[in-house]
């Protein structure tokens, strides 16, 4: 049976740790289901535009976003069928759950090579095939043409592939940590490079299946596949090394580890971003945003505010469509206007959470009617006084903090009033 080398570092041990914080925080969180479903899906078009990146194909971040919510995009045929074909493999990873299929078997492995494969290769024989008779793989520099990496011999890779999917399952009922063995996977899967073409993608898939079968990556919010692509000469670089240390993964799962870490990090972050974790012990309503929704206001938040012209570059639709959406995150409070014009932003009310000190009813009374510049009946405050408690961030003595986005969305409020009681 295959036997990994390796040592448990320091490196490695403090990565794990971190990382089951992380986990726990993103399992705890009680997210809006429709969150959930948001944050699936964008990880599964992450990983698909990284996994597919990093083999060459084409297609930008936002050409893969389009094409995998139905539009059509202006690229080759093989492009787009490629970033389809991973997507749906991913998708089709959780029929493969140890409750739905308790033992891993080559077939699987095959069927999740043709399904990556399937209509992209120069030979449609070789869809869902291990390389056979005189095939043979050379991984060569692509500057220099320089051999980098010689796998093993067609005729060993039956039997390396059958110890691997053994000890997979063997490892399932193991005490190895599951991250550590969906990187062990990842790498003992590319050294053996099994098939013709198509072994990159597959062994990220296949990592990914391990996480989800040990029940890691049970909610599925995070993509490695963004991590490897961020840096693909290091992602290379240390895939390498394994062979060039007489096949100690030490540094190589290190590595890994950290991707985990860094992926599971940037999640946690998007969930603070968007407000993602309900209130304890509040009757607050939470807000649930559509998929273009969140890409806005993450861009907004990270940015600071965020230009009609910014929306159709980042989700790559037109004016009225970016207007319209802009709109609907003012009308729930989450973006408010800033500037006139040409000048106009869209600013988040994370960014304008300055608290604003107004002291005393005669104080609030005199913000108000300096701001809508007219003057406004006491009839007409006293009927917002209530409102105006239920906005407040501190009281201390005859001081009130209110949150300035609320003050200014309470201002519209009054701008519209038709009459003054």
């Amino acid at each position: 049976m295959f036997n990994p080398r390796y040592r448990l570092t320091h490196t490695i041990l403090n990565n794990l740790t971190q990382i089951s914080d992380y986990r726990s925080f993103i399992l705890n969180a009680k997210l809006v289901p429709k969150w959930e479903i948001n944050l699936r899906i964008e990880a599964l078009i992450r990983s698909t535009h990284a996994s597919t990146s990093i083999e060459g194909n084409p297609l930008s971040f936002g050409e893969v976003s389009n094409l995998l919510i139905g539009r059509d995009v202006l690229a080759l045929s093989k492009d787009k069928q490629e970033v389809i074909n991973y997507f749906s493999a991913l998708e089709r990873l959780g029929s493969l759950t140890v409750k739905k299929q308790p033992i891993l078997s080559n077939q699987d492995i095959l069927e999740l090579h043709r399904a990556i494969t399937k209509g992209v290769l120069k030979n449609k024989k070789h869809e869902g095939k291990y390389r056979i008779g005189n095939e043979y793989v050379l991984l060569r520099n692509r500057n220099s043409g320089e051999v980098t990496f010689l796998p093993p011999p067609t005729k060993d890779v039956p039997k390396l592939m059958t110890d691997l999917i053994e000890w997979i399952n063997f490892s399932q009922q193991s005490a190895i940590d599951p991250i550590l063995q969906a990187g062990i996977v990842h790498y003992e899967f590319v050294r053996i490079h099994p098939f013709l073409d198509g072994n990159g993608r597959t062994s990220r898939a296949l990592a990914t299946l391990i996480l989800i079968r040990r029940g890691f990556d049970t909610k599925r919010f995070f993509t490695l596949d963004d991590f490897y692509n961020s840096d693909r000469q290091r992602y290379y670089q240390v895939l390498k090394s394994v062979h060039q240390q007489d096949y100690d993964l030490t540094e190589w799962l290190e590595y890994f580890t950290e991707g985990v870490l860094i992926s599971l990090k940037a999640v946690k972050e998007k969930i603070i971003k968007l407000g993602g974790l309900k209130k304890q012990n509040t009757d607050e309503p939470q807000i649930s945003l559509a998929y273009n929704q969140m890409i806005i206001v993450e861009f907004a938040n990270k940015n600071g505010s965020i230009t009609n012209r910014e929306v159709r570059k980042l989700l790559g639709v037109s004016n009225k469509t970016a207007y319209q959406e802009l709109r609907k995150l003012m009308s729930i409070d989450v973006l408010f206007v800033e500037g006139s014009g040409r000048n106009v932003r869209y600013v988040s009310k994370q960014t304008k959470l300055t608290p604003l000190k107004l002291t005393t009813f005669e104080g609030i009374q005199g913000y108000f009617m300096s701001n809508i510049r007219n003057a406004m009946p006491s009839s007409q405050l006293k009927k917002f006084v209530s409102w105006i408690s239920g906005q407040t961030v501190m009281m201390r003595g005859n001081d009130t903090f209110i949150y300035q986005a609320d003050m200014e969305r309470f201002l519209r409020e009054l701008r519209e009033l038709k009459s003054p009681d």
